[in-house]
């Protein structure tokens, strides 16, 4: 989009005298036409893609399930889509004010500062009447909002924690970060602003840009950061009772955007190369094999931890101590009698995947498995047994082909970044500290699937009822590892324990599983982790600016 904005805005430099520049955009330019203009509001939107599962700012392109128990990443070699997951829940001291790999100080403050220019630009150069100028300021705070949460979620800790706040172009080289409340404060009334002044709906032409109820959903997951319940609850009831959004029928569809569950989403298109590569990283053993010489997938997997926190199709906690012996056990595990959200994200032993039966054995046809360490890539095996089916989207070879584009094959899957089941528990979550009926919206979601209500449920049990929800429900869309953070609950959860899978053997008929590490060794997590560090690009330069007390 940034290009084409470049290459249309350059292009018609050439209407203009001599003193507007020729080798550059110019900011009067930009605000002569809002065909231009959109051009370059349109580049704010790509932060969607960015900081979402399918790209690569949040965590060098691995998905931060990967420090926690529910995901385990098949290498031990450190890379993105590989093995740095690995390296940080096994080695969290390498997290250092000199570098992580979960910072995106320097990367966010630039896209803040291009949303600012924006900002800047329109006031001194806007011959735009003022409604349409304050509907492009929404959308840019909208944006601005987005990114401060991106830098608030990993320095707030409730402590003291805050980043360095900047709504205009004037970035002074030596200031102090804003408090956690000062901080919190400034994403609210940017969201506040865009909710305000966004449309509910945009017309035809412009489908797909932001919109009132997008701002209100976004503000009903950052004010349970904030822990400011009031505000969530009244967020979320202004999308769930009138942004027009309803849960989809079928689960498996529920994450695939452009339906009626759907409320901020970013759309790829392969076929002009806007496309992304989560598709072929996951696919299991086969899917290559049958297109070109080299296996890909496989490279993140799920746990038998996340397996088993699937109740069975009645609502009813599956005993999984039979398969936890030593050695193989014959006995099939219940995959079958899983409630419904169990088959529509993991692929298992015995599943049917484009036509084939699933054979996750270590000379399987359709999927494969390995043990952990014994190579340095997993090249589509698998170290759990099991593959994620969770964003596959295409389930025939045919399909599959057609994502075969110049620089290699990549996919269009939409990245959701939220949808209404996240709204419903958002407000089940703020309800929890309100008073109000949590139970409500737990419940609305269970529906879907087809599990039972649950009731009576106060103080730890329904807090456990939330986890749970949220951990199935949003299973690997980007929220698990920061929700044990904001609940502080990582360092008691995450600290010295192992991941598991389920290796199967033999043939169909006479398969065993047995209950295997996946780890090898203990998984940690420092209580300081709560909170990330100003990194040492910003301290190096900013005398003002002061380390939090956790990494001094």
């Amino acid at each position: 989009m940034i290009i084409a904005a470049l290459a249309l805005v350059s292009a018609s430099c050439t209407k203009y005298l001599e003193t507007t520049p020729t080798d550059k955009v110019s900011d009067i330019l930009v605000w002569t036409d809002t065909q231009y203009t959109d051009l370059y509001a349109n580049s704010f939107y790509t932060v969607l893609h960015d900081y979402g599962q399918f790209g690569g700012v949040q965590f060098n392109s691995n998905m931060t399930e990967g420090l926690t128990n529910s995901l385990k990443y098949g290498s031990p070699t450190p890379g993105g889509h590989y093995g740095d997951s690995n390296n940080y829940i096994f080695y969290p001291e390498r997290i250092m004010p000199s570098g992580s790999l979960l910072d995106v100080w320097g990367t966010t403050y630039n896209k803040i500062r291009r949303i600012n220019e924006f900002l800047v630009s329109m006031g001194k150069y806007s011959k735009y009447d003022a409604a349409t100028n304050t509907l492009y300021e929404a959308q840019a705070r909208f944006f601005r909002a987005y990114l401060y949460f991106q830098l608030a979620k990993r320095h707030c800790n409730g402590n003291q924690g805050g980043v360095i706040l900047y709504e205009d172009i004037n970035f002074v080289k030596d200031k102090e970060h804003a408090t956690e409340a000062q901080t919190w404060d400034f994403i609210e009334a940017d969201l506040e602003f865009a909710a305000k002044n966004l449309p509910k709906k945009w017309n035809a032409e412009n489908d797909g840009r932001v919109t009132r109820y997008m701002a209100y959903a976004l503000l009903s997951r950052i004010e349970l950061y904030a822990e400011r319940w009031e505000k969530a609850e009244v967020a979320a009831d202004s999308v769930i009772q009138r942004g027009g959004y309803s849960l989809v029928a079928d689960y498996a569809d529920s994450w695939k955007g452009n339906n009626s569950e759907s409320i901020i989403q970013f759309k790829y298109d392969p076929v002009n190369k806007l496309s992304h590569q989560h598709e072929i990283y996951h696919v299991p053993f086969g899917d290559f094999t049958r297109i070109e010489d080299t296996e890909i997938g496989g490279t993140a997997v799920p746990t038998q931890e996340m397996v088993e926190e699937y109740e069975d199709k009645n609502g009813n906690v599956v005993d999984w101590s039979a398969w936890h012996v030593a050695g193989p056990v014959a006995a099939r595990p219940p995959f079958e009698n899983l409630e419904p959200r169990f088959a529509a994200t993991v692929l298992y032993n015995g599943c049917t995947w484009k036509g084939n039966k699933m054979d996750i054995t270590e000379s399987g046809q359709f999927g494969r498995f390995m043990n952990y360490r014994a190579d340095s890539y997993p090249n589509g095996r698998t170290v759990t047994g099991y593959y994620m089916r969770k964003f596959l989207t295409c389930t025939t070879d045919e399909e599959f082909k057609t994502l075969d584009i110049t620089n290699g094959k990549r996919g269009g899957a939409t990245w959701v970044e939220m949808r209404l089941a996240e709204v419903l528990l958002n407000r089940a979550e703020a309800r929890m500290h309100t008073g109000g009926d949590a139970l409500e919206d737990i419940n609305a979601v269970r529906a879907r699937v087809g599990l039972p209500a649950r009731s009576g449920l106060t103080g730890d049990a329904l807090f456990a009822a939330l986890r749970h929800e949220r951990k199935v429900e949003l299973a690997y869309e980007g929220h698990l590892w920061w929700d044990m953070r904001r609940w502080k609950l990582a360092d008691k959860e995450y600290n010295d324990y192992r991941c598991h899978g389920l290796k199967p053997a033999g043939t169909e008929g006479s398969y065993t599983f047995e209950y295997v590490d996946c780890d090898g060794q203990d998984r940690k997590f420092p209580a300081r982790l709560y909170i990330l560090p100003v990194p040492n690009s910003e301290t190096n330069v900013n005398v003002a600016i002061t380390q939090y007390p956790e990494w001094l």
